[in-house]
């Protein structure tokens, strides 16, 4: 766990300047509330740069997907278009070329390490080499950088002057247009709360209009670990989880600790003896506690040696759970000094009690043959144990309703149906030929139908206020969110028409009609939204029909209205309704034959969208995975305790067990007798655990507008199957001592 989470807190911690990199975020207020966007007005960064002292450097940045090729070969890559300050605000490490020209020429290049490879084979000698960037404009290799590490939050695998990316768009020119990340480098000596008080003014001193939108400074230090926002302020992010399972961890070396304390305590009649005679021979009580404390490490440090075994076994298999590549790294100092410092750490914490309790042990009483008194010891084992079960019947809740919530979201009428649908990225080419290759698809069995839309369906796309409608007041400050489809997107995707209806085939007759949202239709009032009238700018449009609603982008939330257009020309974004008799790799296979036919020049890419919709729970599914794990660990570790424990009571009530079935007790009976005990322990740490785990998992799920409810058979489940574990452990011991001969037991006597 130490690994991941030293894997998390590392991110963007590789560049030099990372103190006083700073990311520019907006704030934008609509309905009252205010939403952080990740986007600014284009012209904001050369501002920020001119205008406010301590700035000393700003970029735009677009972040694009492209097509390159060099001669045959092609591949596609995620970059950025940006300006030269981009290239010194990260200290990009050269390879080849120079950072203060690199962007010299308006049609140069920088490609990272690996990208040069993909296309060129090698990444020396290609300053000046010619590659040709989606078919159709030609850049010039101008510099090779070191490839970026994994742990970082912006990656890209090439870059390229702004000015390119739509070069000479009037529209990028506006303040109330947000679509760039901008990036800022402060000096050294620069006040953070003056220069962020400063950039908070900066959008509404330039923009012509009042504005409701302000940016602000975010550090590169914030941008994975606390990136999550509501009502215009940092509200946490993966820093939760960060601290959650570092928390757990110690939480189940604890239940380890707690262990050896009880063992070792339960074996104290077994080492009176030992303890007396050394005591009888002179050894004082500090030299004692010395002997059981350096015990207790040796066996720490054999634990370490076994577990370092197991890491490097598990390792490869924990990082596909999670996603990531984390090394063990034992030649790293900081990783042996951390390993020998909780060696260090839980041998003396679980060695601790064992040595002042043993002893404790009066020489004159063991050596009379005495029995050691272990009322206080008894009363703090027992309340180990209610401590490892109560901890243990929390993960179980936990577990459960962490998988619950998943499901409930999952299960979600999402307005549309993801299944046998596939998402491809889209080129002008695939667009000039799209009625081509709709007939070619529909005609090759694979595909029912095409559909074109501008954003992805699961995420958050184009979007905008300022829009007047028939029937509403205060309209101006609503979000809402633009798709641009053609006329078979709804069938396609299965969305459904609550009323009126979709878009034909002719673009120009439905130039002025729209679709909506029945959200967006109750905001147009009462009555039908058919035929009423929404006025964006100066362009009216009338409402020929209202689509079921749909969930996009926060999947535990309602997504803003929607407007859509009859305008495929503005797509990005082509999806296809594929035939479910038809095998998925055959359908794969058809599909791929037509795209290299009509789209020889891209390589054939896709995505089932089922599968990015489950991608949208990764970080609930890595909680619902870690904690089955750590639940089966503590529960594991709780019940070797439980058993050793179990072990421990049938050897001591041996004799008394034995005059019992002599006088006629069963072995149910038997069993009864040494398992109640421990059953009332299991007890106690479900009345414990189940106010604890309510507490947890009701602020947990507050983070979700979409959630489930927390229902009380859940903690009686969790309870039940506590107590049948508890019952499990404690009965083969429990057995094993009933059934043993009862001569064997009382022929000493």
């Amino acid at each position: 766990m130490f690994l991941w989470v030293e894997d998390e807190v590392s991110f963007n911690t590789d560049f030099e300047k990372q103190d006083q990199v700073y990311y520019v975020p907006t704030n934008q207020q609509y309905d009252g509330v205010w939403r952080t966007i990740y986007a600014t007005p284009g012209p904001l960064a050369q501002a920020l740069k001119d205008e406010i002292p301590g700035i000393i450097r700003a970029t735009r940045s677009s972040n694009q997907e492209r097509l390159f090729s060099v001669g045959e070969n092609a591949i596609n890559r995620t970059g950025r278009f940006a300006d030269q300050d981009f290239l010194e605000i990260f200290s990009l490490k050269f390879i080849e070329g120079q950072r203060e020209t690199a962007f010299s020429n308006p049609e140069a290049i920088v490609l990272t390490q690996s990208t040069a490879i993909a296309l060129f084979g090698t990444d020396e000698n290609i300053l000046g080499k010619i590659i040709k960037m989606g078919n159709t404009d030609n850049y010039l290799v101008s510099g090779v950088i070191e490839d970026l590490p994994n742990t970082i939050s912006f990656p890209f695998d090439w870059i390229a002057p702004f000015e390119r990316y739509r070069d000479g768009a009037e529209w990028m020119t506006h303040y109330g247009n947000n679509f760039s990340d901008t990036f800022v480098l402060l000096s050294e000596d620069a006040n953070l709360e003056t220069v962020d008080a400063r950039v908070r003014q900066l959008i509404q001193e330039k923009s012509s209009d009042e504005t409701d939108t302000y940016a602000f400074l975010h550090s590169i230090k914030d941008w994975h670990l606390r990136s999550k926002f509501k009502d215009g302020s940092i509200v946490g992010g993966r820093i939760a989880y960060v601290h959650l399972f570092s928390i757990i961890a110690l939480i189940i070396l604890l239940i380890a600790c707690i262990n050896f304390m009880n063992l070792s305590t339960a074996r104290s009649e077994k080492r009176a003896s030992e303890v007396g005679v050394r005591k009888a021979m002179g050894s004082g009580r500090s030299r004692l506690i010395f002997q059981f404390i350096t015990e207790a490490l040796m066996l720490a440090f054999m634990a370490t040696i076994v577990s370092v075994v197991l890491l490097v076994v598990l390792l490869p298999q924990f990082n596909l759970l999670i996603g990531k590549n984390l090394v063990l790294g034992l030649t790293q100092p900081s990783h042996i000094i951390l390993l020998l410092s909780i060696t260090l750490v839980c041998g003396v914490f679980a060695g601790l009690y064992p040595a002042f309790y043993l002893s404790s042990f009066k020489p004159v009483d063991v050596l009379k043959g005495l029995k050691v008194t272990q009322g206080s010891a008894t009363s703090i084992r027992k309340g180990l144990v209610i401590g490892q079960f109560t901890i243990s019947i929390v993960f179980i809740i936990c577990t459960i309703l962490v998988y619950q919530q998943i499901q409930h979201v999952k299960n979600r009428d999402l307005g549309f149906d993801k299944e046998q649908l596939i998402s491809m990225n889209v080129n002008d080419a695939m667009i000039e030929k799209f009625d081509v290759i709709k007939q070619k698809l529909i005609e090759s069995g694979a595909v029912k139908s095409v559909g074109l839309n501008n954003s992805d369906i699961l995420s958050g796309g184009n979007n905008g206020s300022n829009l007047t409608w028939t029937g509403g007041t205060n309209t101006e400050d609503v979000l809402i969110s633009f798709r641009y489809i053609n006329s078979d997107f709804l069938e396609t995707t299965g969305m459904k028409l609550a009323e009126g209806h979709g878009f034909s085939d002719n673009v120009a007759k439905d130039s002025s009609s729209v679709l909506i949202t029945e959200s967006f239709a109750k905001l147009m009032g009462s009555g039908s939204a058919i035929g009423k009238i929404i006025d964006r700018g100066d362009y009216p449009y009338t409402v020929v029909g209202v689509v079921k609603d749909f969930l996009y982008d926060d999947m535990y939330a309602q997504g803003d209205p929607v407007m859509f257009f009859n305008y495929p020309a503005g797509a990005n974004y082509m999806y296809l309704k594929t035939n479910p008799g038809v095998p998925v790799s055959d359908m794969l296979a058809r599909v791929e034959s037509v795209m290299k036919i009509h789209n020889s020049a891209f390589p054939f890419q896709y995505q089932f969208v089922d599968d990015t919709f489950d991608a949208k729970f990764k970080s609930e599914q890595l909680i619902g995975t870690l904690s089955q794990l750590f639940a089966l660990l503590a529960i594991l570790i709780s019940c070797l305790g439980l058993f050793g424990l179990a072990a421990y009571t049938a050897e001591q009530r041996r004799k008394e067990i034995g005059i019992r079935k002599v006088l006629g007790a069963s072995v149910t009976g038997i069993v009864k007798l040494l398992s109640k005990d421990f059953v009332k322990l299991v007890g106690v740490s479900i009345l414990l655990a189940s106010p604890i785990a309510w507490f947890t998992m009701h602020n947990w799920l507050q983070d979700y507008a979409y959630r489930i409810d927390i229902n009380w058979w859940i903690f009686v489940m969790a309870g039940v199957v506590a107590i049948l574990i508890a019952i499990v452990t404690v009965s083969f011991q429990a057995i094993k001592a009933a059934v043993a001969n009862p001569i064997k037991s009382l022929k000493t006597e």
